[in-house]
């Protein structure tokens, strides 16, 4: 069984993806556009921007600029509800499923970097915890 990773480990791998990001030719989010896409790619379902701003918990103008960003970059979409035309849902694209199965990749890259850090640190914990 993998140990639990620690805090610092998580704060580690969330770094060294973030700073990938900031490296590679791509697009560059912040955290709110990322937590919205995060957000409608890993929760099924349909999203809507008032449900986005309900579970995310921010303001509807604050998810519409969010996903104008996401919009201009092709990571998502947005689309009238037929069923409710007040409503807009927002849509998955094929560029968006790409760029997640990317940070799936480098966040998988940078949690294997850091496991060995890790297991070392573990080891010296031991050797002092046993003198």
């Amino acid at each position: 069984m993998a140990p639990t990773p620690t805090a610092d480990q998580l704060v580690g791998i969330l770094r060294d993806t973030v700073v990938a990001l900031v490296r590679r030719d791509g697009p560059d989010l912040s955290a709110r556009q990322l937590g919205v896409f995060l957000t409608c790619y890993l929760q099924d379902g349909a999203h809507t921007v008032r449900g986005l701003a309900a579970e995310l918990n921010v303001s509807k103008p604050a998810i519409t600029r969010a996903l104008d960003r996401l919009g201009e970059l092709d990571l998502a979409r947005r689309k009238v509800d037929p069923m409710d035309r007040r409503s807009v849902l927002v849509q998955r694209t094929l560029k968006g499923t790409a760029f997640l199965r990317d940070l799936r990749g480098i966040m998988g890259e940078a949690s294997t970097a850091k496991k060995p850090a890790a297991a070392e640190a573990t080891v010296a914990a031991r050797k002092v915890a046993n003198g």
